[in-house]
């Protein structure tokens, strides 16, 4: 948490950390943009492992979603703390907290919707809310709908599948994060949140009223990004290893057996199949066309995606280090149930 004075630094450096994030944020731009070719290039070219190969495959998307994921973190929370200097937890909590329960749900879940962010960036955003005194339920509304539905999955179902899928996934999503947000909030769970995550200050000036300057709010985001990132990131690398494992070497046919439509058990079983696994929205919609291409239900499909994006382990690994266990289960158990509703849902209308 941060230790730094009120009193404004030196005018002498006041426009070296401003430049000096300019500079970082040109740096981070073009190592997101060297990401995939490198990992590629790694890959196939300095280990010599054969494109299209299990463990060339496993080993590509290892090096190229653990260095993804640590930048949209980095990024992401140093951002979000900065936007959060500008509004005091009496601001934040008054825009979402403030409204009677089910009306805060269903403003975060849209928030939600239109914030095009995976399930393991959308996390520092979830600490901000904690933070900031919004109600728990309210804020895993919004965990939950980040993931879930994002404008570019709609867009490629609406586009694959047409505009009855695309909606029926939009509503569904909505519904599974709104009812499940209301129910982890009327269960009062918040003793389950990690200690350090209430302790977490975005600066002292601006609790007490004084306006920070722009120094100010770049040394309090950079000592929250590094408190953060230096928490979970080992738990990032191990969640995206095992991930990166069974993308490389779950064969596909398998999973085309276990989506058909004839056993009841193969709604949960996708749920619980994608769990372990790790992808966007977008990423995980060409898999599922090409697994209904091959005979796996509609419902059953989508069901395994909204499990891969909204149930990721990296994302549980990540959470582990905010939420005590109890209420990961909950947060798993609540979504899970849902995604299989949904799923069957699918299954019965298409």
């Amino acid at each position: 948490m941060s230790t730094f004075q009120t009193t404004s630094p030196p005018t002498q450096s006041g426009w070296r950390l401003p430049a000096m994030v300019a500079g970082a944020a040109i740096i981070w731009l073009a190592l997101w943009n060297v990401i995939q070719p490198l990992a590629d290039w790694l890959s196939y070219s300095a280990f010599g492992l054969a494109p299209g190969s299990h463990l060339g495959e496993a080993v590509s998307f290892f090096l190229y979603d653990v260095p993804k994921i640590l930048l949209l973190l980095t990024g992401m929370i140093f951002i979000v703390t900065i936007i959060r200097s500008f509004f005091s937890p009496e601001q934040t909590r008054t825009l979402l907290g403030g409204k009677r329960e089910g009306l805060g749900n269903v403003l975060a879940a849209g928030l939600g919707v239109v914030t095009p962010f995976c399930s393991c960036s959308a996390v520092p955003l979830f600490i901000g809310f904690v933070e900031s005194g919004i109600p728990l339920g309210v804020t895993f509304s919004f965990l939950i709908a980040t993931p879930v539905v994002n404008e570019v999955a709609l867009a490629m179902l609406l586009g694959l599948f047409g505009w009855r899928i695309a909606a029926i996934y939009l509503v569904s999503g909505l519904l599974i994060a709104i009812v499940g947000g209301i129910v982890i909030g009327r269960l009062r769970l918040e003793r389950y949140v990690e200690d350090f995550v209430w302790k977490i200050q975005v600066g002292q000036a601006t609790q007490t009223g004084v306006k920070p300057t722009w120094s100010r709010r770049i040394q309090d985001a950079w000592q929250v990004t590094r408190d953060i990132v230096g928490r979970v990131w080992l738990f990032v690398v191990i969640g995206i290893a095992i991930g990166a494992g069974i993308h490389g070497y779950m064969p596909e046919d398998f999973l085309v057996g276990l989506m058909g439509r004839q056993a009841w058990w193969s709604v949960p079983a996708a749920v619980l199949l994608g769990i372990p696994l790790y992808s966007n929205a977008a990423g995980v919609i060409p898999v599922v066309h090409a697994l209904m291409g091959k005979g796996a239900a509609m419902g059953t499909a989508l069901a395994f995606m909204m499990s891969v994006v909204a149930l990721s382990l990296p994302e549980i690994l990540i959470l582990r280090k905010v939420l005590k266990m109890q209420l990961i289960a909950v947060f798993v158990s609540i979504v899970g149930l849902a995604i299989i509703v949904t799923g069957y849902l699918f299954n019965m209308i298409i």
